[in-house]
């Protein structure tokens, strides 16, 4: 089954080259140990774009969905034999990462 491990960032600063290597670190060992599909880091809610076209015409606007403390900083997608072994595994990169992260499996 393939889980999303979402990064959490509260805006905090911790980003460092230890941290940078930590992560390199995990995502080595995803790779090595088949666990993984994707990831990605994403660039500041301020460079978002929140695009509506429920309507008549389509409402773009600058800036993030919502504005929050904490925001979507990257993530991780997983192929995972279960969910024990996904929050196993999001524990490490939330360690490795040094935020919070969320973890919810794909329909």
């Amino acid at each position: 089954m393939q889980y999303m491990i979402s990064v959490i960032d509260d805006g905090t600063g911790i980003t460092s080259p230890a941290v940078d290597d930590a992560i390199d670190v995990f995502n080595d060992r995803l790779r090595d140990e088949g666990y993984w599909v994707f990831a990605g880091g994403l660039a500041v809610p301020g460079t978002a774009t929140v695009i509506d076209n429920r309507g008549e015409d389509a409402l773009v606007t600058d800036g993030p969905f919502l504005e929050s403390k904490e925001y979507l900083a990257g993530f991780w997608v997983i192929e995972a034999p279960d969910l024990d072994v996904a929050l196993a595994l999001a524990a490490e990169g939330s360690r490795s990462c040094h935020r919070k992260v969320e973890v919810r499996p794909f329909q």
